[in-house]
């Protein structure tokens, strides 16, 4: 019987998540969750358990409340870098949870690099 695409998505994301525990270096996560109206962000220190920064398509001054298109993800990652910035955080792990690397992920990783995260 084919696998339903909630059983590949957690496939992918338990492949990704346990790559990412072999090369990690002590450096932070920044993780992403994509739905079909939203998008968040967050950079994780898996260490201490801790959030060190976080942005997301639901924060009315962004203004994408509610959208979830290139542009929005493009905006997150730029903010996200911003805010990694001010928590002192310059280089984080990118951990795409079980979404695909194309078109918003890649459009919030790319923007991310761009402002001066290195992933």
């Amino acid at each position: 019987m084919a696998n339903s695409k909630r059983q590949l998505f957690q496939k992918r994301r338990l492949r990704v998540r346990s790559k990412l525990r072999k090369v990690n270096s002590g450096r932070p996560r920044l993780s992403v969750h994509r739905s079909s109206k939203n998008m968040s962000v967050q950079i994780i220190d898996d260490l201490n358990g801790v959030t060190l920064a976080a942005a997301s398509t639901l924060e009315k001054d962004l203004g994408f409340y509610g959208k979830n298109t290139l542009e929005a993800a493009a905006k997150i990652g730029e903010t996200i870098a911003e805010r990694a910035k001010a928590a002192g955080v310059t280089e984080a792990q990118f951990d795409r949870g079980g979404f695909l690397y194309h078109g918003r992920i890649k459009a919030l990783a790319d923007a991310a690099r761009e402002a001066g995260l290195k992933l």
